[in-house]
């Protein structure tokens, strides 16, 4: 961690010039909380079932989604927000009509992902 301001212009950590896409891990920025920026405009677009050893938090910013957290179904809208505790296996999934955009916080200074059938992923 570091007590001197740090920043990230959008062309340090975006994907795509005019969407919100890509990830910031949070040791660039010298912090535990790492943030991934997720835009789809299709219906039915979205991750498919993973994990991490810490929890995500996940913020609707624009549009709804479905998701699974372990063996809970949860509709998510523009404004809600929810947790998928460490350990968890879950999904999400655009539900339409139009975009999804979240803002989805990783508690950890780096993103680590686990798909099935695949190992960690840094």
């Amino acid at each position: 961690m570091t007590d001197s301001p740090l920043a990230l212009t959008w062309a340090d950590w975006a994907t795509k010039p005019e969407t919100w896409n890509g990830t910031v891990e949070g040791h660039r920025l010298g912090t535990g909380i790492s943030v991934m920026f997720y835009t789809t405009d299709e219906v039915g677009a979205g991750p498919g079932f993973h994990t991490h050893p810490y929890d995500e938090i996940f913020v609707i910013r624009e549009g709804c989604a479905q998701f699974t957290v372990g063996d809970q179904e949860i509709t998510a809208q523009k404004g809600d927000m929810l947790r998928a505790p460490a350990g968890v296996w879950h999904k999400f999934h655009n539900l339409g009509p139009g975009r999804l955009e979240t803002t989805d916080l990783h508690l950890a200074p780096e993103i680590t992902v686990t798909w099935p059938d695949q190992g960690d992923e840094t």
